[in-house]
């Protein structure tokens, strides 16, 4: 890797975010009045290449936003970042992709995705030279797969969770998942084939597993939640980071789990995302 930071690629989504905050998440068929609603530029792409961008990794984002003025406002926080946008595609034919969320007073989400233009993703694979790629799966399955056949470290958030063919599992190096979506994964595919499968449990921390075993167990440090929107975002950004680099694996599992902590601390996706000062603070 470059002394100047590594080089990563996001294959991934960019949304605008409408969040709507309550004091608790309604139950089916309830209305509640929210407290208070914002537009944020969110998208789980979006999102990891500004955490990676903020840990000092040099971003290139690939994705797909509408030709509507959703589009620069969904990017500000990428353009300010210092994150390449040179491969955002503008697809005439539908628009940036939206998120509609709710946060209640705990931190607690519900999360409805309007993908958009995200659907319309294409990559080109000489594109991807990077010594990390990353993806999501807010993006179709052939960028994906394109992804994940990318030379460098290959980094799969499976989130919203769907099947993944076996063979673009095959070329996954690290799989970042949360306990439910480890679960929906399971049923389709033998997850302990894979050479490092991270699972998250929320507050109570997350576990690292190689080819099935488990090699690391760390809890988070204790904060008070806001929006755990981009925990997750935060968390696979720094994992991937870190496992890249060569650390072992309890050190680049606590730094992954500081770094969605500190974001769930913050209101909204991208402006909860923190810096690597932050995270890497004694």
């Amino acid at each position: 890797m470059s002394r100047h930071g590594p080089r990563v690629a996001v294959v991934g989504s960019v949304n605008l975010d409408l969040v709507a905050r309550v004091e608790r998440l309604p139950a089916a068929g309830e209305t509640l009045t929210a407290h208070g609603v914002t537009r944020v530029p969110g998208g789980k792409g979006a999102n990891q290449a500004l955490a990676a961008a903020r840990l000092g990794a040099r971003v290139s984002l690939h994705a797909a936003v509408g030709d509507d003025p959703l589009a620069g406002e969904a990017l500000t926080l990428l353009r300010a970042g210092g994150v390449d946008l040179r491969h955002i595609r503008i697809a005439a034919e539908a628009p940036t992709g939206t998120a509609m969320i709710q946060v209640d007073d705990d931190g607690e989400t519900t999360i409805v995705i309007d993908a958009g233009a995200n659907a319309t993703l294409a990559v080109a694979p000489g594109d991807l030279d990077a010594d990390v790629v990353l993806t999501v799966l807010e993006v179709p399955d052939e960028a994906v797969a394109t992804a994940m056949a990318a030379p460098g470290f290959t980094v799969l958030n499976a989130a919203p969770v769907r099947p993944v063919a076996g063979d673009v599992l095959a070329g996954v190096d690290l799989l970042c998942v949360n306990a439910h979506e480890f679960g929906a994964l399971a049923a389709h595919a033998d997850l302990d084939d894979l050479v490092a499968v991270a699972i998250t449990h929320g507050a109570a921390g997350a576990e690292l597993r190689r080819r099935g075993r488990v090699v690391a167990t760390v809890e988070p440090p204790p904060v008070d939640a806001v929006d755990g929107t981009a925990a997750g975002d935060a968390f696979t950004a720094a994992l991937a980071l870190a496992l890249a680099a060569g650390g072992d694996d309890e050190s680049a599992l606590r730094r992954a789990c500081r770094a969605g902590a500190l974001a769930a601390t913050r209101p909204g996706a991208q402006p909860s995302l923190p810096t690597r000062q932050e995270v890497d603070v004694p």
